[in-house]
């Protein structure tokens, strides 16, 4: 049974834990192609649902100490049914963090069910391999996963950039993080910019991670560390898989 600090970080009191246990629906829509066709979404009965609750402002939660005995994880206050198809055939902005190279962005990349070609060139280089100084196409559905998740959060007033700690990788780049045994698989989905590693300021890998996996996108590693930044999680658009590392 997990303690509640281990699904706290500091500042986010009730909101950050509530991640792990809430389902999300309308996540397995098909890849966007890269350019022209449109995307058409499958029919969605939808079921009458409660309204949204709303969480209580985060200025006013105050996180707890954790008491000695191990709890169960703060109650659920989000409404899953809140996150329907809308949420994801809306235009989608998202905003990246570089950490290794300082660049930052916020864009528009995709509108009425299509990529923006221009954006998308960009969000690529943002995401290229910044130690082998490659670039290479980055899976359109990897990009949905991140500006789902940075877009979930802030419905509930986490407004925070997704940091980047690895996109794209060259074969070269792969095997040097290997031979200086840093987590890196031999056949990675890095090298097919289908990967990456990523943290978002406040949210713990732990709630992070399990907000990923619930999009059923792919695979999602949850790689725990000390300190104050924390760990972080691997995102991919491979087979649906979880790991620890």
């Amino acid at each position: 049974m997990a303690s509640r600090r281990d699904f706290l970080q500091t500042g986010l009191g009730l909101t950050a834990a509530s991640f792990i246990g809430a389902p999300l629906l309308g996540c397995a829509a098909r890849a966007e192609p890269v350019r022209q066709a449109k995307a058409t979404p499958k029919p969605v009965t939808k079921t009458p649902a409660k309204a949204a609750a709303k969480p209580t402002q985060l200025a006013q939660m105050a996180p707890r100490e954790a008491p000695d005995e191990d709890l169960e994880p703060p109650p659920d206050i989000f409404d899953a049914q809140s996150l329907d198809l809308e949420f994801w055939v809306r235009p989608r902005t998202i905003q990246l963090v570089r950490p290794a190279s300082g660049e930052k962005t916020k864009l528009l990349y995709w509108k009425d069910g299509e990529l923006i070609d221009s954006a998308y060139q960009e969000l690529c280089h943002l995401l290229r391999d910044v130690n082998g100084k490659e670039t290479a196409p980055i899976d359109p559905e990897l990009l949905k996963t991140l500006w789902g998740a940075q877009a979930f959060v802030a419905r509930y007033g986490i407004e925070s950039p997704v940091e980047i700690l690895s996109g794209y990788r060259t074969r070269s780049s792969n095997n040097k993080l290997i031979e200086q045994g840093i987590p890196a698989a031999r056949q990675s989905l890095h090298m097919e910019g289908k990967a990456a590693d990523i943290r978002i300021p406040n949210l713990n890998e732990e709630v992070l991670g399990g907000l990923v996996r619930s999009f059923r996108q792919g695979g999602v590693g949850f790689y725990y560390r000390s300190g104050p930044r924390g760990g972080w999680i691997h995102a991919d658009t491979g087979l649906k898989r979880t790991w620890k590392g």
